[in-house]
């Protein structure tokens, strides 16, 4: 395997680096294994000793299982490395030109980067459900991820599902209904708004039980989206709180159509939960817009994957320091990190996060990091470092904001010490403690999200910059709290919130908050009707 060399000698801005990563990409030992060649067998480059493959993924699942951990596989069913004749082309050596998706003019679709499949023919679409029995039968995996999930149909998600349902513990040695399908549910390609069957998106999947990203509570948390407005901020980030300097970032009725879109984001992405918007208007999920397309879509907040990173992209560090005010303390650009984190962890849904988040981990802006090797890929997990500083990310991918990015590469006062990437690991940890310890924060069905979660300091009054949420239940083994009132102050300062439905609750300081590692934290407040939390804090009151 090649190796780059030692590329620390190099300026934190210099385009050394990439370059000499872009010289030995393909040859290096880093691969995100998005590259299929065959199904049904485990990938032989991750394993200590490749002939031992199958033996390593079981015992590798059953010792994870046994730490009580449950293991997610990711499956790329909706494309191939390569197709017709090439030398790793497998499919196409059986029956030629049936296992793929083709164009009018018979060539292979690419939009997924390679080799499109076609699981609507029904021989692909039996390969793939057989996989992922196999899967669950032999190795035990507790759930699949599917790759761009919406190049797939409806009725492929719907075979898969009825295929795992039909396993048992007593004959298959696995109870398949207990194994969790999610995966990208993104509207593309040749794929897009059902021109070849009604495909596996957000919105097809409705009250299916299978879950998808939900970008619309990615995007109204850190500001702009993936395809532009890099400097845009979102509710995390100081959109009209903390403006940055760009006109479009002091637009308060932009900032509150964000924080709405965060709010339907903490239900679950419910297609049909009702609450007040910033126009005072009682609306639903899917009254709010995402673009064109309706915000809320999910049936049950098992349906919604909330996450605020993930590995396309920026990271959620690098998108604060691209958002954040220019005159921002790194305290400040870690307390928005913990905002975010927050966002997703104490909402509805199912949390998913990128590794590293909770340790500030930085790409050095790297957009597309699948083959930018070990450098920009780092993960020190000793919180020495978060992987700032590492050069100018590869050009393939994001030359064009090269200019954008060399000042900030350059400025050593954007790199984080030890106290701030400890301040968010133990602030990630914190809000872990606090989801877990009460079921209120993991509802089951829209009908108890709609009972049971109402949002205050909502309507055109509203204080710009805070979301505060109010959870109610009975009482129970799994939830010592009759009320949980959380309040994400993304604001630059202190606020106050009075509010009637505070009446009688009693409420303080959640225990883990108290105890907090973080002073800020517990200076927040409960008294009567209001609540008060210090700037750039989420908080976390409960009242029995």
């Amino acid at each position: 395997m090649e190796d780059p060399g030692d590329l620390s000698r190099f300026a934190p801005n210099s385009d050394e680096q990439q370059k000499a990563v872009n010289a030995v990409k393909d040859q290096d030992a880093y691969n995100w294994g998005y590259d299929p060649y065959h199904y049904m067998v485990p990938e032989g480059s991750y394993a200590v000793n490749p002939d031992q493959r199958t033996l390593e993924y079981r015992r590798m699942v059953a010792a994870l299982n046994g730490m009580g951990l449950r293991v997610v596989q990711d499956v790329v069913f909706n494309h191939t490395a390569s197709s017709g004749q090439a030398e790793r082309s497998v499919l196409d050596k059986i029956v030629p030109g049936y296992y793929h998706r083709l164009n009018v003019n018979g060539a292979v679709e690419n939009s997924t980067c390679c080799s499109n499949t076609a699981t609507e023919h029904a021989m692909m679409r039996k390969l793939m459900v057989d996989t992922l029995v196999l899967m669950a039968r032999a190795y035990k995996v507790d759930g699949f991820r599917f790759d761009l999930m919406g190049h797939h149909m409806v009725a492929d998600l719907q075979a898969a599902r009825a295929a795992l349902d039909a396993l048992t513990l007593q004959k298959d040695g696995v109870d398949g209904k207990s194994i969790y399908l999610y995966g990208e549910g993104w509207d593309f390609g040749e794929v897009a708004s059902n021109a070849r069957g009604k495909n596996a998106t957000q919105l097809n999947l409705y009250g299916l039980g299978i879950g998808t990203f939900n970008d619309r509570l990615r995007d109204a948390v850190r500001g702009g989206n993936p395809f532009g407005g890099l400097q845009e901020q979102g509710f995390a980030t100081g959109a009209f709180v903390l403006p940055n300097g760009l006109p479009v970032n002091a637009d308060k009725a932009k900032a509150l159509a964000l924080a709405d879109l965060v709010r339907i984001g903490l239900t679950g992405n419910l297609r049909d939960y009702r609450f007040t918007n910033a126009a005072g208007q009682t609306v639903t999920g899917a009254d709010l817009k995402y673009g064109s397309a309706p915000a809320g879509y999910a049936a049950s907040p098992r349906e919604a994957i909330t996450y605020v990173s993930a590995h396309d992209n920026q990271t959620l560090y690098d998108a604060v320091l691209l958002k954040a005010p220019a005159n921002a303390t790194p305290a400040q650009r870690t307390r928005m990190q913990n905002i975010a984190n927050s966002v997703v962890l104490l909402g509805q849904g199912l949390p998913f996060s990128y590794a590293g988040d909770e340790i500030l981990r930085s790409k050095s802006f790297d957009t597309d990091s699948y083959n930018s090797g070990d450098w920009f890929n780092t993960l020190d997990y000793t919180r020495a470092s978060n992987g700032f500083g590492k050069g100018l990310p590869p050009a393939e991918k994001n030359s064009g904001n090269w200019d954008l990015y060399r000042p900030l590469l350059g400025n050593a006062a954007l790199k984080p010490g030890s106290a701030e990437i400890t301040r968010a690991f133990d602030h990630y940890r914190e809000m872990l403690r606090v989801r877990y310890s009460s079921s209120l924060f993991r509802m089951e069905t829209g009908a108890q999200v709609q009972q049971g979660l109402t949002f205050l300091n909502v309507g055109p009054n509203q204080t710009p910059g805070v979301i505060a949420m109010k959870l109610s239940g009975a009482v129970s083994p799994t939830n010592p709290y009759r009320n949980v009132v959380v309040v994400f102050n993304a604001s630059g300062t202190s606020v106050t919130l009075t509010d009637a439905a505070l009446a009688g609750l009693n409420l303080s300081l959640h225990p883990v908050l108290a105890a907090s590692t973080d002073p800020v934290v517990k200076t927040s407040k409960a008294s009567g009707t209001s609540v008060t939390v210090p700037a750039l804090t989420t908080a976390v009151f409960v009242g029995k």
